[in-house]
């Protein structure tokens, strides 16, 4: 199973600091995956960026996972996140990974 991650920080890539409050993009991001009907989980976390010109950002970043979702559509999201958030890069990492569910009722 191929499992896709991206990283999107929340700095404006030109002012390099967060413009609206962490939940807007969070919903922003709930509504580009849904309107893409993929599965998806995500955390916020804090991370930090060496931007093109050398000037290093402390920010916070959201991690989406996917699970087997076609690359082509998780690139177009990642693309879709890029602009809406005004971000001068996003970072997407693949691997293969061993994941299942478990059930259980009482």
């Amino acid at each position: 199973m191929t499992e896709i991650t991206i990283s999107v920080g929340l700095n404006d890539a030109v002012t390099k600091r967060q413009e609206y409050q962490t939940e807007m993009y969070v919903d922003i991001m709930k509504h580009v995956c849904q309107s893409y009907r993929v599965p998806f989980s995500f955390i916020v976390s804090d991370g930090g960026y060496f931007h093109d010109n050398g000037d290093y950002t402390q920010e916070k970043t959201l991690v989406l996972c996917f699970l087997d979702t076609e690359k082509g559509v998780v690139e177009s999201i990642a693309r879709d996140l890029c602009a809406f958030f005004h971000q001068e890069s996003v970072l997407l990492t693949e691997s293969k990974v061993r994941a299942y569910y478990i059930k259980e009722q009482l």
